[in-house]
C-alpha cells in the first residue's frame, strides 16, 4: 500500500505563517542562477510547434519536466528540478506547452490540463532522437497533471525506456481544484492567471480575428466563465463543467503501470479535497500519495537553495534508477 503515512517535509522557515506566504513568497522571489538552457522546436502532427528546453552534462539518464498553468521553462520550480538533477549528472529537458515558450503558438488552440497528447509527442520526439534507456517523467501542477493523466492514457504501451514519474502540487481532479480557484481567499491567483490567459487570447484573436470575442473577454472575471467561452470552445468541449470533468487527471490514474509518486500538501490553497487520492494510494501498486502538513503550492521552502521537494523527487527517481 503505497500511502506514505509520515512525510520527511520538516516544514519551511518560521517567518512562513500560512499557506498562501509558502506559495507567494517562492513564486514572486525565488531565483535558480546558472542554468543554460539549449532550445530545440519540434513540430506536432497538428501543424503547430512546441519548444523543448535542454540542460544536458552528458547524462545517461534524462528527466523530463512538464511546467504548470502559465509557467514555462524559466519558472523557478523548473529551473530547480533541472540544476538539481544536472548536478547529480542527468540530463534534463523541459517542454514548453503551446504559447508558453514566449512565442504564441499556430494554431486556433493554446493548452490546457489535459494536454497529454502534446507530452506524448514530445516523449516520442525525444526517444526517437536520443538514446536514453531511462526517462524520468516529471509535472508541476498542471504539468502534473498532464503526466498522470498520459501515464494512464499510454498504460499499456508506455515505453520502455519510462521507469517513473513524480509530480507534486497536482490538480489530481480538477473540478475540485477549480472550484477551490474560484474561492474568494483566492481571487489573487485567479486574477493572476487570467490576467496572463487574457493576454494571450488577444494575441490569439490577433491571428484568428473571428476566433475571439474581445468584448466578451473583457467582461470575464472568472474561470468557470472564462473557461466556458474560451477554453472549452477552443478545445472542443460543451462548457467548463464539460472541460473539469472530461480532462481530470483522475479519470485515468487507476491505469498508471509505472512507479508514480504524487506530493500534494495538505495546507495547499489551490486543491480541493478530491485532490488528495488516498483510497487509490491505499489499492494501488504503482502510485504513491505523499501529502506533508506544509508546503503551499509549489512551495516546500528549506531556506536553501532547492526545495525539500526538488530533492524529494531526485530521492525518488535515484530510487528507481539506481543512481
Amino acid at each position: 500500500m503505497p500511502l506514505i503515512s509520515h512525510s520527511t517535509y520538516p516544514g519551511p522557515p518560521k517567518y512562513y505563517l500560512n499557506s498562501h506566504i509558502e506559495t507567494v513568497i517562492p513564486s514572486l522571489f525565488r531565483k535558480i542562477e546558472g542554468i543554460k538552457y539549449l532550445r530545440e522546436r519540434i513540430h506536432t502532427p497538428d501543424g503547430d510547434f512546441l519548444d523543448l528546453d535542454w540542460s544536458r552534462v552528458g547524462g545517461e539518464a534524462l528527466i523530463l519536466i512538464s511546467h504548470g498553468l502559465e509557467g514555462s521553462s524559466n519558472r523557478h520550480y523548473a529551473k530547480g528540478l533541472v540544476k538539481l538533477f544536472n548536478s547529480r549528472q542527468m540530463d534534463a529537458m523541459v517542454w514548453n506547452n503551446r504559447s508558453c515558450s514566449g512565442e504564441i503558438n499556430l494554431r486556433p488552440i493554446l493548452y490546457h490540463h489535459g494536454a497529454s497528447d502534446d507530452l506524448k509527442t514530445v516523449i516520442e520526439h525525444v526517444l526517437k532522437n536520443n538514446d536514453y534507456q531511462s526517462v524520468f517523467l516529471a509535472g508541476i501542477s498542471m504539468g502534473g497533471a498532464q503526466t498522470l493523466k498520459y501515464l494512464g492514457e499510454e498504460a499499456a504501451d508506455i515505453p520502455e525506456a519510462i521507469k517513473g514519474a513524480a509530480v507534486y502540487s497536482t490538480p489530481c481532479n480538477l473540478p475540485s481544484s477549480a472550484s477551490t480557484l474560484g474561492l474568494k481567499i483566492n481571487s489573487f491567483y485567479k486574477n493572476r492567471f487570467l490576467k496572463k490567459l487574457k493576454k494571450k487570447l488577444i494575441l490569439k484573436a490577433g491571428q484568428y480575428p473571428d476566433l475571439i470575442d474581445l468584448e466578451r473577454l473583457g467582461r470575464v472575471h472568472g474561470f468557470e466563465e472564462f473557461d466556458t467561452y474560451f477554453t472549452a470552445p477552443l478545445h472542443g468541449f460543451k462548457d467548463a463543467e464539460d472541460f473539469y470533468r472530461s480532462v481530470s487527471a483522475d479519470n485515468w490514474m487507476s491505469l498508471i503501470t509505472v512507479p508514480t509518486l504524487i506530493i500534494n500538501a495538505l495546507n495547499d490553497p489551490l486543491l480541493g479535497k478530491a485532490c488528495y487520492p488516498v483510497q487509490l494510494a491505499e489499492k494501488h501498486r504503482h502510485v504513491y500519495l505523499e501529502m506533508p502538513k506544509r508546503g503551499g503550492h509549489t512551495g516546500f521552502t528549506l531556506g536553501s537553495e532547492f526545495t525539500w521537494v526538488e530533492y524529494r523527487l531526485f530521492q525518488f527517481c535515484a530510487g528507481l534508477l539506481n543512481l
